[in-house]
């Protein structure tokens, strides 16, 4: 078992991946920031897009993103005004593609018969489902640091993984996330006591090493206050388990500005094209309770 600690700079990484996860975990905020992700709309224009969506559901997401620095709200006119991406929002759309991903190479599908050809496959998910699915796996209170742990680690007593990731918490308050985990199919139980990642758990490597690298780059904002002479604070660097480690995918390149298309129309290593409808081309569903062939949704 390896005694090991994880290096002394991964609390910066894990910071800013948390509050990352935090960003996009609220249900419906992924959508909203992927339906602004081509061109700025008003607020009626989003209603053809997201159906579902009640007025009030809408407002508080709009709010929410443009509070947390990913989309702006631009005013006209006292009744014109369109919310599009901001310079930091677009960064983020390369890592949105990495989340779904992985959701699409590892989150568990229902078996659906082909319309054409009538035979059983895999259920097609929405990209922004399968952000929305992967995040709500990732965003619990002690999730990510758990994680984090096992993965400098390898495999660890419950004990240590307490120690570690809840130091604020006795013993048994560990027993619970890690159970969920367990049931979540990202940890399993080792033959010696102790836990480890599954493969997929391994896996979101990439995952968070595109969070980590978001969460640290310095915005234009500071570029350009760097640039008049001012002082900002220091970036932190990036280190730790996940951000050192090689990832499975590549990382992703932060465009110079928002594409004129749909976002997420990447073709990744381990995941099919996206076409321009393909955000809402699959209607929303229901997580299903228990595990088939992967981590549940």
């Amino acid at each position: 078992m390896a005694t090991t600690a994880p290096p002394p700079a991964t609390p910066n990484d894990l910071l800013g991946v948390t509050k990352t996860l935090d960003l996009l975990a609220p249900r419906w905020s992924v959508w909203v920031l992927m339906t602004v992700s081509s061109q700025p709309l008003r607020y009626a224009e989003f209603k053809p897009r997201l159906p579902w969506l009640a007025d009030g559901q809408l407002h508080p997401r709009l709010r929410h993103l443009t509070n947390a620095g990913v989309v702006e709200r631009t005013e006209y006119a006292p009744r014109h005004v369109t919310y599009g991406l901001t310079s930091r929002g677009a960064a983020l759309l390369p890592v949105l593609s990495v989340i779904a991903a992985w959701g699409d190479t590892y989150l568990e599908k229902d078996l659906v018969a082909n319309k054409h050809t009538g035979e059983m496959e895999p259920e097609r998910i929405a990209p922004a489902q399968n952000i929305d699915d992967a995040v709500a796996l990732l965003a619990p209170r002690h999730t990510t640091p758990i994680l984090w742990s096992l993965q400098a680690r390898g495999t660890a007593t419950a004990k240590t993984v307490a120690t570690e990731a809840m130091p604020d918490y006795g013993l048994n308050a560990v027993y619970k996330p890690l159970e969920r985990l367990v049931a979540d199919g990202l940890v399993t139980t080792s033959g010696t006591g102790g836990y480890q990642l599954t493969a997929s758990g391994r896996a979101l490597a990439p995952v968070f090493e595109a969070i980590s690298a978001w969460a640290t780059a310095p915005s234009i904002e500071a570029d350009a206050r760097r640039s008049r002479g001012q002082s900002i604070a220091p970036s932190q660097n990036r280190s730790g388990p996940w951000a050192t480690t090689p990832p499975r995918l590549p990382a992703p390149a932060v465009p110079a500005a928002p594409a004129a298309r749909p976002a997420l129309t990447t073709t990744t290593p381990d995941g099919p094209a996206w076409l321009p409808g393909d955000l809402f081309s699959h209607q929303i569903p229901a997580r299903p309770i228990s595990p088939a062939g992967g981590p549940r949704r």
